[in-house]
């Protein structure tokens, strides 16, 4: 689990700078001021997840188990693919009914730090 955590946590670090260069330099002028917006917002909350996912991989490679850690890591890999993705799509195609996706990884993002949360608390060292 601590593997695959940090592995994706790595991965989609790379990817948010990745895109968020791409966004920064060859879609510039290429998309409304507000849909370059959206699009980096969407890199902002995938780096931030991914730093969350590779803190998720350190905890859980700890020799004493905190609960909740697999639960925290599957919802920021679920948020990321549903918010970010959906705004990167959204914002390079211009359809706004890929929107309706968002708030569904926005959900699943809330769900990861509550579950972080709860698994921290029940855990007993950190």
């Amino acid at each position: 689990m601590a593997r695959l955590f940090l592995l994706c946590g790595a991965v989609s670090a790379a990817l948010a700078v990745i895109l968020g260069a791409f966004g920064a330099h060859a879609l510039q002028g290429r998309l409304t001021e507000q849909l370059l917006a959206v699009y980096h917002t969407a890199a902002q909350y995938q780096f931030y997840h991914a730093l969350g996912l590779l803190a998720v991989g350190i905890l859980a490679a700890r020799p004493e188990p905190i609960p909740c850690l697999r639960l925290a890591g599957g919802f920021m890999i679920v948020g990321t693919i549903l918010f970010s993705g959906s705004l990167y799509a959204l914002s390079v195609t211009g359809i706004r009914t890929l929107g309706v996706i968002t708030p569904f990884g926005g959900a699943a993002f809330i769900a990861a730090w509550v579950s972080l949360a709860i698994g921290a608390w029940r855990a007993t060292s950190v």
